[in-house]
């Protein structure tokens, strides 16, 4: 199929033909007039920020990357909602340190399915007492302590390669995420 040219043809901008960004969506984010809470999970990590609008560029406010948990914490940090649980929940202490006290979730060209990673973030958020316009809790308890992931461990014996990568027994993530959880409130 040959490509749309001439005079009427209007080629899309860059970062909307490469899928990376939803004008439409970010547009609305924006006229809201708070700061956003962009949440964006990788293959091996989740990074929370929150961000504000401003004529020259957006301006971070707190940024908090998930590898950081394991080097201050302990905790193994991997692209699941634990993980981003904590992400945010971090993230959000800095930013109610900087003035911050409500937010709009900011997902981005991620799916926002119930029970999404992003919204394990979002709720901790909530959790470390910031305010935002989502009325129900969008993922349950069990997978923000990361019990699910303990007993499916569990079930498949604490083997295989998945569970390698975590370099401390899965069975008790839930415990050491409320270790974690309580180290991050007392800081």
């Amino acid at each position: 199929m040959p490509k749309a040219t001439g005079p009427v043809y209007q080629v899309a901008f860059r970062r909307r033909l490469s899928g990376v960004t939803d004008y439409k969506k970010r547009l609305a984010l924006v006229k809201a007039g708070i700061p956003r809470m962009v949440v964006r999970k990788s293959g091996r990590g989740v990074l929370v920020q929150f961000v504000e609008f401003a004529p020259e560029g957006d301006r971070t406010l707190a940024s908090f990357a998930s590898r950081l948990l394991s080097e201050k914490h302990g905790w193994p940090a991997k692209a699941n909602a634990p993980t981003a649980y904590l992400a945010g929940f971090a993230c959000a202490k800095a930013a109610k340190g900087k003035g911050v006290t409500d937010f709009v979730l900011d997902v981005g060209m991620n799916a926002a399915s119930k029970g999404a990673v992003i919204y394990a973030a979002l709720q901790g958020a909530i959790d470390a007492g910031l305010k935002t316009n989502y009325p129900q809790k969008m993922i349950d308890d069990d997978s923000i302590t990361g019990k699910k992931i303990a007993e499916y461990a569990k079930a498949r014996n604490g083997s295989g390669k998945q569970f390698s990568a975590y370099g401390a027994d899965v069975s008790k993530l839930p415990e050491l995420f409320a270790q974690v959880k309580a180290k991050l409130q007392s800081s």
